[in-house]
């Protein structure tokens, strides 16, 4: 009877704290290593905070580049998701509130546009009427509280991960969550009365 040998060809998947050490020491195998595992999250993250897709590469990338530099500060927990979804959501606000007078701008070159292709009156009164409740819900929901209900709702982080993450105490994550649901609640029930 012979012995199962064990396979020496593969090593076991390093954690991600062991990934971020090796990142902070310049080997960049780890970075991609790293990319691989949470890229999609973190664009996910970006991708909700900023209201669209376009951008959210941008940040993934930006987050990514500025690693090598920042992954010294990671605390140390075998998974960085959190942290890294974390970043990513904090650069994708900066981003927003850096591009809010382009998106300003664009919105209204949108509506002005969206006047010179309506066929009849009832139609351009309907897609009017879609725009406004989308800007409305839009400008009622914070860039912050948005992170919040994003990280905790869809990417289904703890209040205490998501504080770690954005740098924030537990409470004000909670408070936050609790206001995004009620204005979202708030917007869903005017939009069922018009």
């Amino acid at each position: 009877m012979t012995a199962i040998q064990p396979n020496r060809g593969r090593s076991a998947p390093r954690t991600d704290d062991v990934l971020l050490r090796a990142i902070a020491d310049g080997d960049l195998a780890s970075l991609g290593e790293l990319y691989d595992r949470h890229a999609r999250s973190m664009w996910r993250a970006a991708e909700r905070t900023l209201g669209g897709g376009a951008d959210a590469d941008d940040v993934v990338h930006t987050v990514f580049l500025k690693l090598p530099k920042i992954a010294r500060s990671y605390d140390g927990r075998p998974d960085a998701r959190p942290w890294l979804v974390g970043i990513s959501v904090r650069v994708a606000l900066r981003h927003r509130r850096g591009m809010g007078r382009f998106l300003r701008m664009l919105t209204g070159l949108a509506l002005a546009d969206l006047e010179g292709t309506a066929t009849s009156p009832e139609v351009l009164a309907s897609d009017r009427q879609d725009l406004r409740r989308f800007q409305g819900a839009l400008q009622r929901l914070s860039p912050k509280k948005r992170a919040i209900f994003e990280l905790v709702e869809i990417e289904g982080l703890s209040t205490e991960e998501v504080a770690r993450a954005l740098g924030i105490p537990p409470a004000t994550v909670r408070t936050r969550l609790h206001h995004a649901r009620l204005e979202l609640n708030e917007a869903m029930i005017r939009w069922r009365q018009s």
